[in-house]
């Protein structure tokens, strides 16, 4: 018997009859005790890649998927159009300084992928960004004296799927060092091109996570690899013209919970090598000058504690800042000498303080500038420097923004002596914007509103925070932004509702022009900020990771109940989406409360995360025990696994209809996971209309390449609006 019943042919030809049902796998069960407990699996076999019968399952269910949503091609087209209109596809970023020259990407109408250029700085003395002429044309340089450093759509012909994992100038501005993956698998491979002669030279190293880090000489560079598990476990030092299989190590990490890293201060003082888990780190440094030099223990790792270090000069004396939690959850910010030393010798600089959750800070000449956060909202922070280590602060002021939803964060601020602090600001309804904030002068300056054509006015819509009480008590925020006019006498609307609720990444409201072609229909879309995320600080995350990991699921099926419950919705009208860990999530409260959803959209889901975190050999498998737990060693943690995996909890239940969305390259959640799932649901529950859609040449973020991405998005936001309702109703002008 064959292992995959396909829908239909395996033929792509458009005209083939559509599928009649969907396609069937035939089980092959496995089973495994695990602390006494008997587990059977009947489909984990698919994730046999080479074995053929699993990318013909794929593409069976992708023809089902097809054949159900083909109703739909006419609303995704028009959602495509709709972003396209709102967008100005030739546009340049913001220039940001590094030494002499301005650094921007550009993109061009037409071209997925776009550019990375700079320019000349004309005035060493003038600290504001060159902006391109009114009337300059797509087909000629955005600026006077434009060089473009990569054309990334030609480095992008002939690939599938491209990414460029980070590109590096050296210290006399001359080499250009950058990594691409054409696969979607996140290893690198590192190519450095001469931009005198523009020829590549013939260093080509691979296996590389992400970019790469020049020393203080244009002669060598250090880098990172990952183990068999895409775990990165190595820094490495590269010399120019010479063998990747000659480079030095630098440090190996062999705790499989580690992850290393590398960068260097924005001093250009030192090289810093890190070793970090989710729950301690520990910092090495190399004087940047030295090309011999030896990695330097700063403070040995302490279990639970975590740190990172931002190199100062105070009174021409070197110091470090330290940002750490050994005083506190919620993190403090100590002063210390650059010297080797301890917690001991870590002073309070701005102490610790249980309602704010300091998250990062940046060192520059003469100020510092620290990201923080409370009550679900981020606050940027500035102190200047003072004259002596005894006063190390002058002043302390913070960075506001008007509305309760605004988001702030700092970034594209690469230069030790600037006078200038970069800031971005965002939320729901407003655009990103780009400010410099001139430490000389306390003004703040807007470089850059993102610009949305056809006359977007973020006044066109409202914006709220609302709280919803959890199980527990717990108050959980949401953010929500809906058309103003579009709920009448208080009349309930469709609601997208997203989450995450893991890794303490905080999902602060954003601006999607995307998004628009769903308000612009009539429905609402809100941000559930659940526990496991980090919108309310460290505690937040702690009370919803190991054995609080019930809070994330229980948080978000109390926001959709509080939506019902103030009048904003009805459980029918709800779509509910998340991705990654989200998945996890909407695979969970698909199991836990199906009742309370209209339907579901799982983004390369992490749904079977018991079978995963069994397995060591897995990609990040041993690095998640201090999120999820080591069911292999601990029979609480499997049991507390076990109860809410997605997977292991499905049963004949009345599902609302689901999406599943995967990447077959995906590194960070395999493809076999929510292929696991959509086969289990059509067994045990065979009433249910699942659909699964798997992207064959794309990573864990999707597909590659801008006009591509609208093509995704707009085929999950169609089945979204087709779940709400919406499908015909016309967008608002």
């Amino acid at each position: 018997m064959s292992e995959v019943q396909p829908a239909a042919s395996d033929s792509p030809d458009p005209t083939a009859a559509a599928p009649a049902s969907p396609p069937r796998v035939e089980p092959r069960p496995v089973t495994t005790v695990h602390h006494g407990r008997e587990r059977t699996d009947d489909y984990d076999w698919l994730r046999a890649k080479d074995d053929p019968a699993v990318p013909a399952y794929l593409e069976a269910e992708n023809e089902w998927t097809a054949a159900r949503t083909a109703h739909l091609a006419g609303l995704r087209a028009r959602i495509v159009d709709e972003i396209k209109s709102r967008t100005l596809e030739t546009d340049l970023s913001v220039p940001t300084r590094v030494r002499g020259h301005w650094y921007y990407g550009r993109s061009f109408e037409g071209r997925q992928y776009g550019a990375s250029c700079r320019v000349p700085v004309a005035d060493p003395d003038d600290w504001t960004p060159p902006r391109p002429a009114a009337d300059a044309r797509p087909d000629e340089p955005a600026l006077p004296g434009e060089e473009v450093l990569l054309d990334l759509d030609a480095l992008a012909e002939g690939h599938d799927f491209f990414s460029l994992g980070g590109s590096s100038i050296s210290p006399d501005d001359r080499l250009l060092a950058y990594a691409v993956d054409t696969v979607g698998d996140e290893r690198y491979t590192v190519r450095v091109l001469d931009l005198d002669t523009r020829e590549l030279l013939d260093d080509e190293l691979t296996g590389v996570l992400g970019g790469v880090t020049w020393g203080d000489a244009p002669d060598h560079f250090y880098y990172s690899t990952v183990d068999d598990a895409w775990r990165p476990d190595k820094v490495w030092r590269h010399r120019l013209g010479t063998a990747q299989a000659d480079d030095e190590l630098i440090l190996h990490e062999p705790d499989g919970r580690f992850f290393v890293g590398v960068g260097r201060t924005r001093s250009r003082r030192y090289v810093v090598a890190v070793a970090g888990s989710k729950t301690t780190s520990e910092y090495h440094l190399l004087d940047a000058r030295d090309p011999d030099a030896r990695p330097v223990l700063y403070a040995a790792r302490t279990e639970g504690v975590e740190y990172s270090l931002e190199h100062v000069v105070i009174g021409g004396v070197d110091h470090f800042l330290v940002l750490h939690n050994a005083h506190g959850p919620e993190f403090e910010l100590g002063i210390a000498p650059a010297e080797p030393t301890g917690v001991e010798g870590w002073r309070p600089l701005l102490p610790h303080d249980p309602a704010v959750r300091l998250e990062d800070v940046d060192g520059f000449a003469d100020h510092v500038v620290v990201q923080q956060r409370s009550e679900g909202r981020t606050r940027v922070r500035v102190l200047t420097l003072g004259t002596s280590g005894d006063e190390p602060v002058a002043d302390d002021r913070f960075v506001d923004f008007p509305g309760e939803l605004a988001s702030v964060g700092v970034g594209g601020n690469p230069a030790w002596e600037q006078p200038t602090v970069r800031v971005g600001m965002t939320s729901l309804a407003r655009p990103s914007a780009v400010y410099d904030l001139d430490l000389r002068t306390d003004e703040l300056h807007l470089r850059k509103q993102a610009p949305v054509l056809g006359g977007y006015d973020p006044d066109d819509y409202e914006e709220h925070r609302l709280w919803a009480p959890s199980t527990d008590g717990a108050q959980v925020p949401i953010s929500l932004v809906v058309r103003k006019g579009v709920r009448v006498d208080g009349a309930p609307v469709p609601v997208h509702l997203y989450g995450y609720g893991a890794y303490e990444a905080s999902m602060d409201p954003y601006f999607a022009v995307s998004r628009l072609s769903l308000l612009d229909r009539g429905a609402a879309f809100a941000i559930a900020h659940i526990r496991g995320g980090g919108e309310m600080g460290r505690h937040w995350y702690d009370d919803g990771k190991l054995a609080h990991k019930q809070h994330t699921f229980d948080d978000f099926v109390a926001a959709a109940r509080h939506l019902v419950d103030a009048g904003w919705t009805t459980p029918e009208r709800i779509v509910a989406e998340g991705g990654s860990a989200g998945g996890l999530l909407i695979g969970a409260v698909a199991n836990q409360a199906p009742e309370s959803f209209g339907g579901f959209v799982a983004g390369v889901p992490f749904v079977d995360v018991l079978t995963t975190m069994l397995d060591p050999t897995l990609p990040l498998t041993v690095t998640e025990y201090d999120e999820w737990g080591n069911p292999t060693d601990d029979p609480e943690a499997y049991d507390r696994i076990a109860a809410y995996a997605p997977y292991d909890n499905v049963a004949d239940r009345p599902y609302p209809p689901i999406l599943a969305e995967t990447s077959l390259n995906d590194t960070r959640v395999l493809y076999v996971e929510p292929a696991k799932w959509v086969a289990r649901l059509r067994e045990r529950a065979p009433h249910a209309d699942v659909l699964l859609r798997t992207e064959m040449a794309a990573g864990h973020g999707g597909v590659s390449g801008r006009y591509r991405a609208w093509e995704e998005r707009a085929f999950t936001l169609a089945w979204i609006l087709d779940r709400l309702g919406l499908a015909d109703v016309e967008p608002l002008a």
